[in-house]
């Protein structure tokens, strides 16, 4: 699985920034690893330099191998926490997504017997 980590000039986009929010969309979205081919987290500050509630945005795109992408976003005050809801949102889609997968996979019809 690909990772890319964005963020525009109101957030502080460091290399620790990014290395911690990628380790911990990481571990929500492990279990689905060999199934999506990249994630792209993308962070932002509403207002800039004002501070105000929820300015912080997090907006996770995850694309699953043959399928479309699905994309979701998480707001809070802070950019580890809007990214901790937005990947806390996205396990939860993936898991209805791939559940519905397998609860509607089933074998060929058997050949009728004569």
């Amino acid at each position: 699985m690909q990772f890319q980590f964005n963020s525009d000039s109101s957030v502080m986009g460091t290399v620790n920034v990014a290395t911690r929010i990628e380790e911990m969309v990481r571990e929500k979205l492990s279990r689905f690893g060999e199934r999506l081919t990249r994630v792209e987290v993308h962070v932002s500050d509403v207002n800039g330099t004002k501070h105000g509630a929820d300015d912080k945005h997090c907006m996770i795109e995850a694309r699953p191998r043959g399928g479309r992408p699905i994309g979701v976003t998480g707001r809070a005050d802070k950019v580890d926490a809007a990214a901790r809801r937005a990947a806390n949102i996205l396990a939860q889609r993936l898991e209805r997504l791939f559940g519905k997968e397998e609860r509607h996979k089933h074998d060929a019809r058997p050949d009728k017997m004569m």
